[in-house]
């Protein structure tokens, strides 16, 4: 059904080594291929159910009993090297790997992860459980030890076995009219193919769509009126979105009618949306997901104007009035978005929170935006992304929640500077609610308004950019 009738469906101590390793950059993937096979978790049926213990044989006098093994005892979990996130990923040899978590070469040892967030230089050595998104963990033998924990090949014991991975991707802002229109001919959104593996091989992948799937009236921006051909549609769901944010400044580019046929035209080919509709009950609905056990819930509003606000009987999208575009802050409608997120987090493990917001061309966040994502965090949201200001911003934590103000265009028409033309996925990996990875992948647009994802070296220029005005997890 439609959104428009129904609601949505609900061991190892730690050993910091300042030891240089043999590693190799990341390499982009060629066209027609998919990602390398440590940077992108395929999709994959459902793991055998795991019986319990055989029954004890009932005793005899040829048969003695024996103790049934607890099932702790059973569990492990990899043994992980981790370096600080703006090091370059480490490829490692389970040779190379067993050298550093036995110790060669010189060591000094620290007993957090915050003394490996303090020393940009270093590797720490650390059970699987205390990783978290501040570092970045090295991939042996082809094994991501948090996408793949079974598969890794350095396990110590555990006390619970990890859960089943879960893998969500988010980019940033999606513009498939006016120039991109053009150069996509009578292909709309083919800009999409050239990502569309990595994409696809996330559990869920989510996106800004700043383009109406209709022209159905006047345009309101003029020449900055954003809307694409309605088989845009089919070439977002082959491109691997999952989920849509419609919380911007465009999405009302050709009145209320125009975005009301857009979400239904999204929606039609299995799409959700959230932040904007034909009123104010519908703009505040979360899309809610549910993947491999995790339910992500999804919710983002509009600080930027533009769009109409959506209100009861009137369609629009969901708006937070914020510096710099339409503050001061209205405080009663954070407070009610606040709510909002309080509520999702009580019906799903993670949510997802994409604000749209900040000021274009400049990869500082506004002062106003650290405070409102502090607040995002503290009301339940468990990762925070915004869009809008076109070029990356930087990232940060608040407690165990992680904020990113911008991804940068994902594809856009701006060919008038180079920071608008690159930009940033995020790649994500929880374990039921707990984010333990968050990996940035750089890429470029090419003279067609393709994004083609690049190696980690060529991607440094924009990794510099973001980590400029990061916290010290992601600033060297």
């Amino acid at each position: 059904m439609s959104r428009f009738g129904r609601a949505r469906g609900a061991a190892a101590g730690v050993a910091v080594v300042a030891l240089t390793v043999a590693c190799t950059p990341d390499a982009a993937p060629r066209p027609g291929q998919g990602p390398p096979s440590e940077s992108a978790t395929p999709r994959e049926s459902d793991p055998p159910v795991k019986k319990g213990p055989p029954p004890t044989p009932t005793p005899t006098a040829t048969t003695p009993t024996a103790p049934t093994p607890s099932p702790a005892a059973r569990c492990e979990q990899p043994l992980v090297i981790a370096t600080h996130q703006t090091r370059q990923p480490l490829r490692l040899s389970e040779e190379q790997a067993r050298r550093l978590t036995d110790g060669a070469g010189g060591r000094r040892t620290v007993d957090s992860v915050a003394a490996l967030v303090a020393d940009p230089g270093a590797l720490a050595v650390l059970p699987a459980r205390r990783v978290g998104p501040r570092v970045r963990v090295a991939i042996v033998d082809g094994v991501h030890p948090l996408r793949r924990p079974a598969a890794y090949p350095i396990q110590v014991p555990a006390d619970h076995c990890p859960p089943r991975p879960t893998t969500m991707t988010v980019v940033g802002d999606v513009m498939l009219g006016r120039r991109v229109a053009e150069a996509a001919g009578d292909q709309p959104g083919r800009q999409l193919r050239a990502t569309a593996p990595r994409l696809r091989a996330a559990d869920v992948t989510v996106g800004n769509l700043e383009s109406t799937l209709s022209s159905a009236g006047a345009p309101t921006q003029g020449g900055d009126s954003f809307s694409v051909d309605p088989r845009a549609a089919g070439e977002l769901v082959r491109a691997g979105f999952d989920v849509l944010s419609l919380a911007n400044n465009h999405a009302g580019d050709f009145g209320p009618l125009a975005l009301r046929l857009t979400v239904r035209r999204l929606e039609r080919p299995g799409l959700d949306t959230f932040g904007a509709g034909p009123d104010l009950a519908v703009a505040r609905e979360p899309s809610i997901v549910s993947r491999r056990g995790t339910t992500f819930g999804f919710v983002g509003f509009n600080a930027i104007g533009e769009t109409p606000e959506a209100g009861p009987g009137s369609t629009g999208a969901l708006s937070v009035s914020m510096p710099p575009r339409t503050g001061p802050l209205d405080r009663r409608e954070l407070d009610r978005f606040l709510r909002d997120v309080r509520r999702t987090a009580r019906r799903v493990d993670v949510v997802v929170a994409m604000p749209h917001w900040g000021t274009q061309y400049t990869n500082v966040p506004e002062p106003i935006q650290r405070q409102v994502a502090r607040e995002l965090a503290v009301a339940g949201a468990d990762l925070v992304v915004g869009g809008h200001p076109h070029w990356v911003q930087g990232a940060s934590t608040v407690d165990d929640t992680l904020v990113l103000h911008s991804l940068g265009n994902f594809v856009f028409d701006m060919d008038f500077m180079a920071e608008t033309m690159v930009g940033l996925v995020l790649e994500t990996v929880w374990w039921g609610d707990r984010l333990k990875a968050a990996e940035l992948v750089p890429y470029r647009m090419d003279a067609s308004f393709t994004p083609r994802f690049v190696s980690w070296r060529e991607g440094l220029p924009t990794l510099r950019l973001l980590w400029e005005t990061s916290g010290p997890a992601f600033s060297p």
